[in-house]
């Protein structure tokens, strides 16, 4: 027996142990690592690497400064979570600037970079229910993500500021998070810009102070559980007024000065109390509008307690249909991207029911209408081909239909307490296609498989409406 090698070996294994211990951070005593990464996307139908998985965002605080005059922007975004398995490292998506910094509970992590994907390796691993803090710094010029469809969003720059919108992965372009709308959080959202111009967000503004060299900080709560997609910002030379809806709700509106729309911003506290009649309470603490000049956004957009328009889509059937979105896609929001008929459909059909009641159109003359045109029988509404699709008409426009010939086939009474029961059974929440189909089922005490596979799901146009 050779004794130096034997001695040698014993000690080269010693070494390795303990190597092998270190390198796994934090290990259960003589059973090594016990945390693996959380996933890098959650397989969503259209967007299989939005999002990540293994935890849950319960809270983000976003401190942001903009300069409009170089684009600039600074942020800080302090993440509050609850690990759902034993982490050993996790995922933020983040498009774009520049991560100065980065610490889990305080204690500076690793940070790898891989495309619009953000790896952060703690120092110790995050064990299953624990809720833990990530902080990330980060700066630069933000860029605009253009979608399939061709359409632009995330942080788009105007004249004198900018207006930040993204539906469905833009706001993954000025602050990192768990971009999918499957993971609904709170926020606060601290915004510092030069003087002479105004920021907007979401929620109720809480402060407002002017340092001495004329900066204007504000802070929005905005304290309901929001998906990503529906937070927004917009900085700019607005002009702001504030009202009340519902008897307590502020109603607080930002409107581009070259845009003459005082009357009818005037209508959302009357436009709200109608809704409430037909959808049940307005489930938020804020409610309001943005209004742009045109040349920068090409559409209206939900944005929770405050959407967003440019000029000249700010019409009275649009901001029905944004407001109803409060209800139907940001109180009750899509499981899947798959499911954003459930938004558009009952928008639109938000739409038809305003008109029949207000304008006296029958919802069932604007549904002959619908019915008649081709292009919405391109696709069934609850299966849009590509993500290019998720836009297109069948999903508003048949997607109302299905509504109406539910409203037909189950009567009125029962589809008026579909219309209500269905926000206030997912409120804050999320839910699918198929959790409409059964709720709709369970109120109508009947199987309505025939209505799904026509309406929904068939491929073709039936013969007659």
């Amino acid at each position: 027996m050779n004794l130096r090698r034997t001695r040698a070996a014993t000690a080269l294994a010693a070494a390795l142990t303990a190597l092998a211990l270190l390198a796994g951070g934090c290990t259960a005593a003589l059973g090594g690592v016990r945390g693996t990464p959380g996933a890098a996307g959650l397989r969503d139908p259209y967007f299989p690497k939005l999002g990540n998985g293994g935890y849950d965002v319960r809270q983000y605080a976003l401190t942001l400064a903009y300069d409009p005059r170089t684009g600039q922007l600074d942020g800080t975004a302090e993440i509050t979570a609850r690990a759902g398995q034993d982490l050993s490292a996790f995922n933020l998506d983040l498009a774009g600037l520049t991560v100065g910094r980065a610490t889990v509970d305080g204690e500076p992590a690793a940070v790898n970079r891989a495309g619009n994907e953000l790896t952060l390796r703690p120092r110790e691993e995050i064990r299953e229910g624990a809720e833990f803090r990530t902080t990330v710094t980060y700066a630069g010029v933000p860029e605009a993500v253009t979608d399939a469809d061709g359409t632009r969003e995330g942080w788009l720059r105007t004249d004198d500021g900018a207006i930040a919108v993204g539906q469905p992965v833009g706001s993954m372009t000025w602050f990192p998070g768990n971009h999918h709308p499957s993971d609904k959080a709170g926020y606060e959202i601290t915004l510092t810009v030069p003087a002479g111009v105004e920021a907007v967000s979401n929620g109720v503004r809480t402060a407002r102070r002017t340092a001495p060299d004329g900066r204007v900080t504000t802070v929005w709560q905005a304290s309901e559980p929001m998906a990503s997609y529906l937070a927004t910002v917009a900085v700019g030379r607005f002009r702001t007024e504030t009202a009340t809806a519902l008897g307590s709700v502020p109603v607080l509106t930002a409107v581009d000065p070259v845009v003459a729309s005082a009357a009818l911003l005037d209508e959302i506290p009357k436009i709200l109390d109608r809704q409430t009649r037909r959808f049940g309470p307005y489930p938020f603490s804020a409610a309001g509008a943005i209004v742009t000049e045109d040349g920068t956004l090409g559409y209206a957009l939900e944005t929770q307690t405050r959407p967003v328009f440019p000029a000249a889509s700010f019409d009275r059937t649009t901001l029905v249909h944004e407001l109803a979105h409060q209800w139907f896609g940001n109180s009750v929001s899509p499981a899947t991207w798959r499911d954003l008929w459930l938004n558009e459909g009952f928008a639109t059909y938000a739409e038809w029911l305003y008109a029949e009641e207000y304008g006296h159109v029958p919802a069932r003359t604007s549904f002959a209408r619908a019915f008649a045109k081709e292009i919405n029988w391109t696709f069934p509404p609850a299966d849009p081909p590509a993500p290019e699709n998720l836009f297109d008409p069948p999903v508003y426009q048949r997607g109302a239909m299905v509504l109406h010939k539910l409203r037909e086939t189950v009567g009125d009474e029962v589809f008026d307490e579909i219309l209500r029961g269905w926000p206030a059974k997912y409120r804050h929440a999320n839910a699918s296609t198929a959790d409409f189909t059964a709720y709709a089922e369970g109120v109508a005490g009947r199987d309505l498989d025939g209505l799904w596979k026509v309406w929904l799901y068939g491929d073709g146009k039936p013969d007659r409406p």
